[in-house]
């Protein structure tokens, strides 16, 4: 199957997750996850309907976003973003999804300032205990929240989380629902709408869609398997 019908299987299983939930299928986007993935291959899978995408390396997003300036596109950061990274992210993104401690949020202001730019973020949660994922421990996010929310260049727009891989993908639900909740309190705690779950990927995207999520990050399903 090319990148088109791959496409168009992935929408359908999300309509389906989202009816079997009781939510509106297009209250769910698809972002393909396009690192190491050729321009060719992106614009294939924007031909198809994809208008989302996310990079993982800043250094990997510069040499491709301009190459794709030609299509409407929005890019996001879905990748692990280092302090001396972000000069660049904020030219090439429409929105971090993995803002994940405060001295990255203070280098986003600054640098966001200088630019006049007011960008969306999503802070990332680690939920799960390995040591190699990213993110903010879920008993720091009410103070990293508040920073975010005391920057003017910064608009939150909710929570993003990889979690732990299972190869059943029920055994992720928990995580899902998790991150939901925590988003529903930080709503509480601060008084803000905060709309957005980035959750779900190609293995288990179906299960965050019945838990959620409203942006699903799914590389292999649309791609085939990576050449790393």
């Amino acid at each position: 199957m090319g990148i088109r019908e791959n496409v168009e299987k992935v929408l359908k299983q999300i309509e389906e997750a989202a009816l079997r939930a009781g939510r509106r299928p297009e209250e769910v986007k698809l972002l393909a996850a396009s690192k190491t993935r050729t321009p060719q291959e992106i614009k294939e899978a924007y031909e198809a309907g994809v208008k989302l995408f996310g990079e993982n390396r800043v250094q990997e997003a510069r040499e491709k976003i301009p190459q794709l300036a030609d299509l409407k596109a929005q890019w996001h950061m879905i990748g692990h973003l280092q302090t001396n990274k972000v000069k660049y992210a904020v030219k090439l993104f429409d929105c971090i999804e993995s803002v994940d401690r405060e001295g990255l949020v203070e280098e986003l202001q600054k640098r966001l300032s200088r630019e006049g730019k007011v960008m969306p973020v999503l802070i990332e949660v680690k939920l799960s205990p390995e040591e190699s994922k990213h993110g903010c421990l879920p008993q720091e996010l009410p103070r990293l929240t508040e920073k975010v929310l005391n920057s003017p260049n910064l608009k939150l727009k909710g929570l993003m989380t990889v979690p732990p891989y299972f190869e059943d993908p029920e055994k992720v639900r928990p995580y899902f629902a998790e991150l939901r909740r925590l988003r529903d309190e930080l709503q509480e705690k601060f008084k803000v709408e905060l709309p957005e779950l980035s959750m779900g990927m190609s293995h288990d995207f179906p299960v965050a869609v019945e838990e959620g999520a409203t942006i699903v990050r799914v590389g292999t399903a649309i791609f085939g398997p990576r050449n790393y």
